[in-house]
């Protein structure tokens, strides 16, 4: 019936969902200053009225990687990103990225990009001549 009038639907429904679930993982790690008070299962079942389950295995199905993974690549993109700014310390920033320790936080970081978050840090220092050397 839309069709016939000249519309179309932009999204279906399971295109919808994955993209509710991205947005509210984004939305959470890297635009709200408080850790979550509960899991991210928890909290997507919440705010998505759907069992864990089933956004899990769609999501799964759908992106080819689990909620966690996601989840935890938007956590060491967040944490690279607070490196390289150099405004909080590493055990602050475990703390407001919500990790147990330091050593959980560099355990996956280095799990994940192959460096200590340390190691990234020197490595990111930007190269910038100062005004007075151009």
């Amino acid at each position: 019936m839309l069709k016939s009038k000249g519309f179309e639907l932009l999204e279906d429904k399971t295109s919808a969902i994955i993209s509710n679930i991205k947005g509210l993982i984004v939305e959470q790690i890297h635009h709200t200053e408080q850790p979550l008070k509960v899991n991210f299962s928890t909290f997507l079942s919440e705010k998505l009225h759907k069992d864990y389950s089933s956004l899990s295995k769609l999501f799964s199905s759908v992106e080819s990687i689990t909620i966690e993974k996601f989840i935890t690549s938007q956590k060491i993109e967040r944490v690279k990103e607070l490196l390289f700014y150099n405004q909080l310390t590493l055990s602050q920033i475990a703390h407001t990225m919500n990790y147990s320790s330091v050593a959980h936080l560099s355990a996956q970081f280095k799990k994940e990009t192959g460096l200590t978050p340390s190691s990234f840090k020197k490595q990111r220092q930007p190269k910038r001549k100062s005004i007075d050397k151009i």
